[in-house]
């Protein structure tokens, strides 16, 4: 393609250099231009437009190619042949160059140049019919395909009235045809080669084309069903619909596959691709790649936007009209007489039949003329408000054009998206040709580059610029040069400066934009090659110049490139360039509206909702969530929700999982579908039930919350979201009496929890003093601690109500209705008192008392209740219902019903979660009083401590409660009871794990000392454990020392030798403290008395109390052998006290023989290893010298080694 460049860079040739044939996308602007380039060769030429020899190859003027190496001179030349003095040539139709090509026999360059026509969509007929007849390509006697006789060229003429297609023939003028027919894409052209003829290749390519005939003739018929189809309607029918237009004419299939086809067409043009996805499954059955699938054999309409735009053209003259205050001038009534009256009989009396032919042309006359007339008016005002734009700048007009022209906005349309085009603008209105030629008189201004010429701006960057900005171009001056040298002299001359317009950017930096259109689309044009190149910590400072430029740009192409950069911007972006790019879609999402988000940006997030980079994907998960507000409710509600659905279940990242949950709570709050909202749920138990702490807490602070106000709105939050957690968790109790989930258990409670303010909430707004509430006067001020602290701003019941102020002055009336006037007609506390409480008591009573977790989820439960609903709710409708059920009192000391339910996991769930809301000294001394009793009775029952001792170390954790542990147990120490007593010596070992030195000095142990000098024996045994524990967790060395004499006496007073309990007791108290006791304490103590235990069990005569005492020797001494142990010791007291056990275990039990064997083995090793080192101060002179010479040699040996750690390994191996 070369040939048809134009001659010389600077010249202004025939043919601009940057002009594409993207210019003629429109068929009539295609087709005025080539009329108008036969027109100007004919007539610069003298030769016939349709004749040969205006197209010789010798001529490259006419061809606007160059045999030789143009000079500016030679180009003036031609422009003057072409088209007279200072007329500048024009350009070649496509039409003339592929006419040229063929007959010049370049069939490559040809068929390249067809099929780019093909790919963008402009098929041009000449080469359509050239390479579908298979008579070009046929090889006669050795000849190359396509080529004819030697001696007898083809001819061929330019397209026009006298051209015809170029085709080769032999001197005759016939072809001996060969057996199969081939055309240039069913052609080998192997066969021609010196392997000989390839009949298979020869059958192939008749087979090929015989289906090629087959398809056609399918097309043929398809065009006559297409055509019968069509006069399916009677023409009764259609006379009907014509005279009444009320009464549509229903839609023929064909034509809705076409509309099909055209509205499928329209969406995927204008970015809607989701929507054409869509639209293309529901209409399966029609294939929209191709047109021809429609069943149509006829040329494809324009698209619906030229349909829509030509609609106006085509009025339809309505019924019933009557014309009020028209007429006619005098004057054009004299005018249209003699034109009437001269009109042929045939049209003065017209036949029913033309009749509505001639009204159908006038009608389409009076719309042109209609178009015509606001085009007029319209450039009439654009020409007033120039003047009065120019008149309030006071600018003046310069003398640069010779004529008035109009505004370059008024121009006609032709499209050029990448090039500067010449000063010659050719334009066509109605039929008309008219040439407007800007020409500047000054003769040094035409040495100016017609590429950086200030009218050289494409067309689409004049759309649109105000016409004072244009105007004001021409208004630059440049000194005149006194000179007589002509301009093509002044070209040359220029031409020798280092300006570089031909690359890219050197065509970029010879324009200056002059409008914001055009910054917009340079700025689209150069963002793609600047953001590779710019360094990827600081990409995110083109995140403003990258929105704005799609934001504004006009190409829907071009802002979906840049919008495709944006979210790749940067390979892995961190948390703060995350939040500036989710800025800027926020900011593009308001200004350009929810079409263009659902049509530019979602598209983005789902191109990367799968990426490999979790960052990436991270930015997909937060983007859904912020742009939710802007999105169309019906995406949002589904495309959306089910994007991010899809994320939660299958995305294996935390982080995006987390960014996942808070932007469906977004949604949530967003959402207004009830269809919905059963989804939602499920989306919340998947949330809940996520192994990932960081979900569940992002669940808890936003989803939830957002969840349960949507939930509030639709009623179901007390019908339907609390009742199914509450029977899920029953479900689970039932489920779990062997083995309880306690995972799920937690997920659930927790929900419940979670769901408390929004449940008080709708309590508040659904009370009769609702519309009471006014803000007016002082407004009461709540407590800080009214409420408990809020796991985030959603949970916060200021801000579900909507400010502090308003709910301050709900809860004053709350109060007031709950104290005075009760709760009638109050549905939605009604049925927090009815129906949500025994609920949940009942659910208590079924926990397992034992399972502190349990125990510790339902008492916080019950704490955020109460403290949430108030002191005045929890004494007047919890505490009531609790005591109901416990009934404290005498009288249930036998029952057994009574001791049921103390036994159970209500008692520590009422005293911690109930009891322990509000801390004054009437609450303080009911929690004391309820757990006395509670003590007494099951104490005075001989029922299982559980439910008290989990009610202890509940409380025990809080360092707040010892005091009052303390009170409690002191009750017990001095109760006339030794059951009571008994199980207050018990109590005291769980109330001493993190309780103060001071504490355990001043109040535990004189209860203790007291309690160890009881009459009854099983109470002093009681208190073993619990001096025990002072022994592990005390470090003050007096009240060591006191609780060592008071264990001493235990086991050296006469008293106490035959008390087997005490003993077991004793024994099992060292195994557990000893490993954590003092040293000290271990080894003077702990150690020697274990081994008096042993011997003294070797003389026991009753083998189950002995076996008894040496099953818990056994365990003991297998805590205590992880501990140092000294020698002394070890020799001693420890390896004895083994023995002895051994000889136990010998007769009573042979399994624990042989372990004991081994830790016996294993200390007797232990304290050989020891004998055989001496100790370092005792070595000798020579000793320490073959030590230093020793470890002297190792470390150089150690040196030598460079090889791997398998070899390392080997030296210290024992050798062989």
């Amino acid at each position: 393609m070369a040939a048809m460049a134009p001659g010389g860079s600077g010249s202004g040739g025939g043919v601009n250099p940057f002009l594409s044939d993207s210019d003629e996308d429109d068929d009539e602007v295609a087709a005025t231009e080539e009329r108008r380039a036969v027109l100007r060769l004919g007539a610069g030429s003298g030769l016939d437009p349709g004749s040969a020899g205006s197209l010789s190859p010798q001529d490259p003027v006419a061809l606007g190619s160059s045999a030789r190496p143009g000079l500016p001179g030679e180009a003036s030349a031609a422009a003057v042949a072409l088209g007279g003095t200072g007329e500048t040539p024009a350009r070649l139709s496509i039409d003339a160059i592929a006419a040229q090509l063929l007959r010049d026999q370049y069939l490559l360059t040809a068929l390249e140049l067809h099929t780019e026509l093909l790919e963008s969509g402009r098929e041009l007929p000449r080469l359509r019919d050239y390479f579908s007849n298979p008579g070009n390509f046929e090889r006669q006697s050795g000849t190359p395909p396509g080529m004819g006789a030697p001696g007898v060229p083809g001819a061929a003429g330019v397209g026009g009235a006298g051209g015809r297609e170029p085709s080769t023939a032999s001197g005759g003028g016939q072809l001996n045809r060969a057996g199969s027919i081939s055309t240039l894409d069913s052609l080998d052209f192997a066969r021609y080669s010196d392997d000989g003829n390839r009949e298979t290749d020869e059958k192939v390519a008749v087979l090929e084309f015989e289906l090629r005939k087959a398809k056609e003739t399918i097309q043929a018929l398809r065009a006559n069903l297409t055509k019968a189809a069509e006069h399916e309607v009677p023409l009764q029918e259609r006379k009907n619909y014509k005279s009444s237009p009320e009464i549509q004419e229903p839609i023929k299939p064909l034509e809705k596959r076409a509309l099909n086809f055209l509205v499928n067409e329209f969406l995927l043009k204008n970015n809607y691709k989701l929507t054409s996805i869509t639209f293309s499954d529901e209409n399966d059955d029609q294939d929209f790649e191709l047109w021809d699938d429609v069943g149509l054999n006829i040329p494809k309409p324009p698209d619906l936007l030229q349909l829509y735009r030509d609609f106006g053209n085509h009025q339809v003259t309505g019924k019933d009209l009557v014309d009020v205050a028209s007429g006619v001038e005098e004057d054009e009534l004299e005018a249209l007489t003699p034109i009437i009256s001269n009109l042929p009989p045939t049209l003065e009396t017209p036949q029913p039949a033309e009749n509505s032919m001639l009204v159908q042309k006038l009608e389409d006359k009076i719309s042109l003329l209609n178009s015509e007339k606001w085009s007029l008016m319209e450039q009439i005002r654009r020409l007033k408000s120039e003047m009065d734009f120019l008149k309030n700048e006071h600018f003046a007009i310069p003398a640069v054009c010779d004529s008035v022209q109009p505004p370059l906005d008024q121009l006609p349309h032709k499209d050029s998206e990448d090039s500067g085009q010449h000063p010659d603008v050719n334009s066509s209105d109605k039929g008309k040709n008219t040439d407007i030629r800007l020409s500047i008189s000054d003769e040094a201004d035409s040495t100016i580059p017609k590429e950086n010429s200030p009218n050289s701006f494409p067309r689409r960057e004049r759309e649109g610029m105000p016409p004072s900005s244009l105007s004001s171009k021409n208004t630059v001056h440049f000194d005149k040069p006194n000179r007589k040298l002509s301009p093509a002299f002044h070209q040359a001359l220029l031409s020798f400066c280092r300006m570089s317009a031909d690359s890219r950017l050197g065509y970029e930096v010879s324009r200056i934009a002059d409008s914001e259109k055009s910054v917009m689309l340079m700025l689209g044009r150069c963002l793609p090659h600047i953001v590779p190149n710019v360094l990827l910590a600081k990409r995110e400072e083109l995140i403003p110049l990258i929105l704005c430029t799609a934001c504004l740009h006009p190409e829907p192409k071009e802002r979906d490139q840049l919008l495709h950069i944006l979210f790749n911007l940067i390979k892995r972006p961190d948390d703060e360039q995350r939040q500036m790019i989710l800025t800027g879609c926020v900011a593009f999402a308001r200004h350009v509206g929810p079409t263009r988000v659902e049509a530019e940006l979602l598209p983005q997030c789902w191109e990367q909702i799968n990426h490999k980079y979790p960052e990436r994907r991270l930015l997909v998960a937060e983007s859904c969530g912020a742009l939710a507000p802007y999105l169309p409710k019906e995406i949002r509600s589904s495309l959306v929700l089910s994007m991010l659905q899809q994320m939660l279940m299958e995305d294996k990242a935390d982080l995006v999982r987390e960014a996942v949950i808070k932007s469906l709570g977004i949604i949530m709050g967003y959402i207004d579908d009830p269809d919905k909202y059963h989804q939602g749920f499920e989306l919340l138990l998947s949330a809940l039930g996520d192994p990932s702490e960081r979900v569940v807490s992002a669940t808890h602070q936003v989803f939830l919350p957002a969840y349960a106000a949507w939930t509030t709105e639709l009623g179901n939050l007390q019908s339907h979201l609390i009742l199914t957690l509450l029977n899920k968790i029953e479900k689970l109790l039932r489920e779990g009496e062997h083995g309880l989930d306690e995972h799920k258990l937690h997920m659930y409670l927790s929900a419940l929890q979670s769901l408390i303010p929004s449940l008080f909430a709708l309590v508040l707004q659904n009370a009769p003093f609702s519309s009471k509430a006014k803000l007016h006067g002082e407004v009461p001020q709540i407590e800080v601690t009214r409420f408990p602290r809020p796991m985030s701003p959603l949970q916060d019941v200021s801000t579900i109500i909507g400010s502090r102020e308003q709910l301050a002055v709900l809860l004053q009336l709350y109060d007031y209705q709950l104290e005075q006037e009760g709760t009638t007609g109050w549905e939605s506390l009604l049925w927090v008192v009815n129906q949500l409480l025994p609920q949940l008591i009942e659910i208590v009573g079924k926990i397992n008392v034992t399972s502190t977790a349990c125990v510790h989820e339902f008492s916080r439960f019950f704490w955020r209740l109460c403290r949430t609903f108030g002191k005045i709710f929890t004494n007047t409708k919890v505490k009531p219902q609790f005591q109901e059920i416990l009934r404290l009192s005498e009288e249930n000391i036998d029952s057994s019903a009574g001791n049921g339910v103390l036994t159970k996991a209500t008692v520590p769930i009422y005293a911690t979660g109930v009891l322990t809301c509000y801390i004054q000294e009437e609450d303080r001394k009911l929690l004391v009083g309820f757990l006395e009793d509670v003590m007494t009775l099951l104490s005075l029952s001989h029922a299982p401590l559980d439910s008290l001792k989990a009610s202890f170390v509940e409380l025990g954790a809080n360092p707040a409660y010892h005091e009052l542990l303390l009170t409690v147990l002191w009750y017990g120490v001095v109760h006339t009871s030794a059951l009571v007593r008994c199980t207050a010596a018990r109590m005291f070992e769980l109330t001493l794990r993190g309780m103060s030195e001071a504490l355990v000095d001043k109040r535990v142990a004189p209860a203790l000392v007291t309690l160890s000098s009881d009459p009854e024996f099983s109470v002093r045994i009681a208190t073993i454990p619990a001096f025990g524990t002072i022994m592990e967790t005390v470090i003050q060395r007096e009240l060591l020392e006191r609780v060592k004499m008071q264990l001493a006496s235990f086991l050296e007073d006469p008293q106490y030798q035959d008390q087997h309990s005490l003993h077991t007791e004793i024994i099992k108290t060292f195994g557990r403290v000893g490993p954590n006791a003092e040293p000290r304490f271990r080894d003077e103590f702990v150690i020697p008395h274990l081994h008096k235990l042993a011997l003294v069990n070797n003389l026991q005569t009753v083998d189950s109390k002995r076996l008894d005492i040496a099953t818990h020797l056994f365990e003991a001494y297998s805590a205590l052998s992880c501990c140092f142990i000294s020698e002394d010791l070890m020799v001693n007291h420890f390896l004895p006290g083994l023995r002895c056990l051994r000889t136990d275990m010998e007769h009573l039990s042979p399994e624990h023989e042989v372990i004991l064997s081994s830790m016996i083995k294993e200390c007797e090793q232990k304290v050989e290893n020891k004998t055989v080192q001496e100790p370092q101060g005792s070595m000798s002179i020579a000793a320490s010298l073959v030590s230093e010479d020793t470890k002297t040699k190792f470390l150089n040996k150690m040196g030598q080694l460079t090889t791997s750690g398998a070899m390392l390994a080997n030296v210290f191996q024992r050798k062989k």
